[in-house]
């Protein structure tokens, strides 16, 4: 090793025995079982039931608690210890008020103790100083003596009794059983991964971004609907009008004003005056959450309408100023003919559902007006100065990319696009030939350009663009379909003009094992315990789909947990978890409430689908931060035998 690089490390190391100290850490560190990793996808704004998995690690805390009490306890007992543990504040409150004082503080003393011998069990994996971090330190000591065994001590169970008694006699239990239930929250996953669209539909994204960025290990892989609101936040007029459209589609305006501070004022003003007598037939219903239709109030209407023609103009601004997206087919306000109210598409004419769009000028329909124009700058604006946006679109960016190879696993969104003979098909978006991996390599770098590159510069510019044709391109890896018809779906009967053909990708991954082991190769991966994990296509399961494709080598685990997809797939969504003894699919049911899981004690009931069990059981010296501590110790040995042949002088 360079002499330079040895006296950097000799700075954090600086004699011989705290080099050997951490030789000898480091080594042990690598012989203990593998940590918890979850998967989620496709969560599409749906806080409550994210955090609720999140809180119960897809069925995980219960298995812990299974395994500690067995059958020592009632199946009662330990369904409200679980809550507890997922609502450990409220759950607390209402159990005090259902509790007579006088069998409050025996209550205490069991829940108490069990507590502790739950996080006993999913500590066991980590090293002690890392389960430390995790306590907070006001109670860390109170903590490391309950779950720490003291040789030494002749009546132990007398020992953690009186810890705990005097827990509750002056009145700290409360806060005490709340660090221990987040605790067990902590330990039972060690690693999350969002393999995509955590945005649109649901209410809740920013609520959920704000768990994400206080999470302790995370990656992200960017979905099509995450893509879009990064390019809003750095200020595309595409990905803005886009951005809104959806939220009032889906009842979500409080996202974007509430979540969000962002001002739509000037689009609320400019709308009610334009669109005051303007024909409202196609914009009058609204989807929320649940896949309900209702009506939305005039202004709603109005709004709609605003900005769904505004996105037009946008797009074709954008679809032209970028040629190597070959959109043009997707230009289509040029083609509308105002006299007869009709639209020509690939040489058909169609008759036009509404053709009010005052705002269209038939000899510049791509144009803004001057109105349009300055509500596009105040929203621009908008998007730009929320702070909390920013700070979640930095976390997609620092701790997101368009794949992740991890521990063998491949995960991206959408698809690595394909050819009908199953080839990788190629792609010159962005002025250079790619396919494959070159292809998610050269789009993620453009599209880092729109955040980190200086506002109004030509790389800037183009980021947002690559951003936006992320969204809805046709050899977009995350979206994986020829075209976007928001325009056919809104104006043109016809449902032949709806169609958004799938990438040939669907097809093969079914079933042809060549094709899924091209594409683990592509990514550098090879081997029998190597998946590719996808989301983003809702896996209809009441029509007799399964997740588990081509033997297990591909998991698709979008399983609809947002709440428009819930009668489609006719479950709520599935969850993946790899532990140190192999990996499997939870399929859930549908979650009704945060309220009613605290009051009621309901829990998401799930099925468990084995994917696979491992021959052996896995150690972290079998992960990437195994391979990672190796180079470590690797460099530490040297700086130890640095020291002993006088190569590095101790100071």
């Amino acid at each position: 090793m360079d002499k330079r690089i040895l006296d950097i490390l000799s700075r954090q190391f600086p004699t011989e025995t705290s080099a050997a100290t951490e030789i000898i850490n480091l080594q042990s560190i690598l012989s203990l079982p593998k940590g918890t990793e979850h998967f989620l996808t496709d969560i599409h704004g749906e806080d409550e039931q994210f955090l609720h998995v999140l809180k119960n690690g897809s069925g995980t805390v219960k298995r812990k608690i299974e395994a500690v009490l067995k059958d020592s306890k009632s199946e009662s007992y330990k369904k409200r210890l679980a809550t507890l543990i997922y609502y450990p504040k409220e759950k607390l409150e209402l159990i005090k008020d259902e509790t007579e004082p006088e069998a409050l503080h025996d209550w205490y003393l069991e829940v108490i103790a069990d507590l502790v011998d739950v996080v006993k069990k999913v500590s066991h994996k980590y090293t002690r100083t890392k389960v430390r971090r995790a306590i907070p330190e006001e109670y860390r000591f109170l903590v490391e003596e309950l779950i720490a065994e003291k040789d030494g001590i002749y009546d132990k169970e007398r020992y953690y009794k009186e810890i705990a008694s005097s827990i509750v006699e002056i009145g700290i239990a409360d806060a005490v059983i709340t660090t221990l239930c987040n605790l067990i929250q902590r330990l039972v996953v060690d690693h999350l991964h969002i393999v995509g669209d955590i945005y649109d539909r649901g209410p809740g994204p920013h609520i959920i971004m704000d768990k994400l960025c206080d999470y302790h290990a995370i990656d992200i892989v960017w979905g099509n609907h995450d893509v879009v609101w990064m390019g809003a936040a750095c200020g595309n007029p595409a990905c803005i009008a886009n951005c809104i459209r959806m939220s009032v589609r889906y009842g979500n305006l409080s996202v974007l004003e509430d979540g969000y501070g962002i001002n739509l004022l000037p689009l609320a003003a400019f709308a009610m005056r334009v669109y005051e007598r303007s024909d409202l037939g196609r914009f009058h219903l609204k989807e929320n959450n649940r896949g309900e239709f209702f009506d939305l109030d005039k202004i709603e209407s109005q709004m709609y309408k605003a900005i769904t023609i505004m996105q037009f103009k946008a797009e074709g601004q954008l679809i032209r100023r970028n040629p190597d997206f070959e959109m043009d087919d997707q230009l289509l306000l040029h083609k509308i003919d105002f006299k007869n109210k009709t639209v020509t598409l690939k040489e058909k004419t169609y008759p036009l559902l509404d053709c009010d769009f005052p705002t269209i000028d038939p000899s510049s329909p791509y144009d803004f007006t001057a109105e349009e124009e300055y509500v596009m700058e105040q929203l621009v604006e908008g998007f730009l100065n929320s702070e909390k946006l920013r700070k979640h679109v930095k976390l997609l960016y620092e701790k997101g990319s368009m794949y992740k190879v991890y521990n063998g696993n491949l995960m991206y969104h959408g698809c690595v696009p394909l050819n009908e003979d199953g080839s990788f098909a190629h792609s010159n978006v962005g002025g250079t030939d790619t396919s494959g991996r070159e292809m998610y390599d050269v789009l993620e770098q453009l599209s880092r350009g729109a955040f980190y590159k200086d506002r109004g510069t030509p790389e800037q510019i183009k980021g947002g663009d690559i951003l936006w044709y992320l969204w809805c391109g046709p050899k977009s890896p995350s979206y994986g379909r020829s075209k976007m018809t928001t325009f056919e779906r809104l104006f043109i009967e016809d449902k032949e003009t709806h169609e958004e053909k799938k990438d040939p990708y669907y097809r093969f991954i079914e079933t042809d094992e060549a094709v899924a082991d091209s594409i683990l190769r592509e990514f550098g991966l090879t081997g029998p315990h190597s998946h590719i994990i996808n989301g983003h296509v809702p896996v209809e399961t009441k029509k007799g789909q399964t997740p588990i494709k081509v033997g297990g080598k591909v998991l698709m685990i979008d399983g609809g947990f947002s709440k428009a997809y819930h009668d489609k797939t006719g479950i709520a969504g599935y969850t993946l978890a790899i532990d140190s003894h192999g990996m499997w699919l939870v399929e859930h049911e549908k979650f009704e409430s945060k309220e009613d899981a605290i009051k009621r004690e309901t829990d998401i009931v799930s099925d468990t689908l084995v994917v696979e069990t491992f021959e052996r059981r896995m150690y972290v010296e079998d992960t990437d931060s195994g391979k990672k501590l190796r180079r470590e110790i690797d460099e530490v040995r040297q700086l130890l035998e640095a020291y002993r042949n006088g190569t590095i002088l101790i100071k």
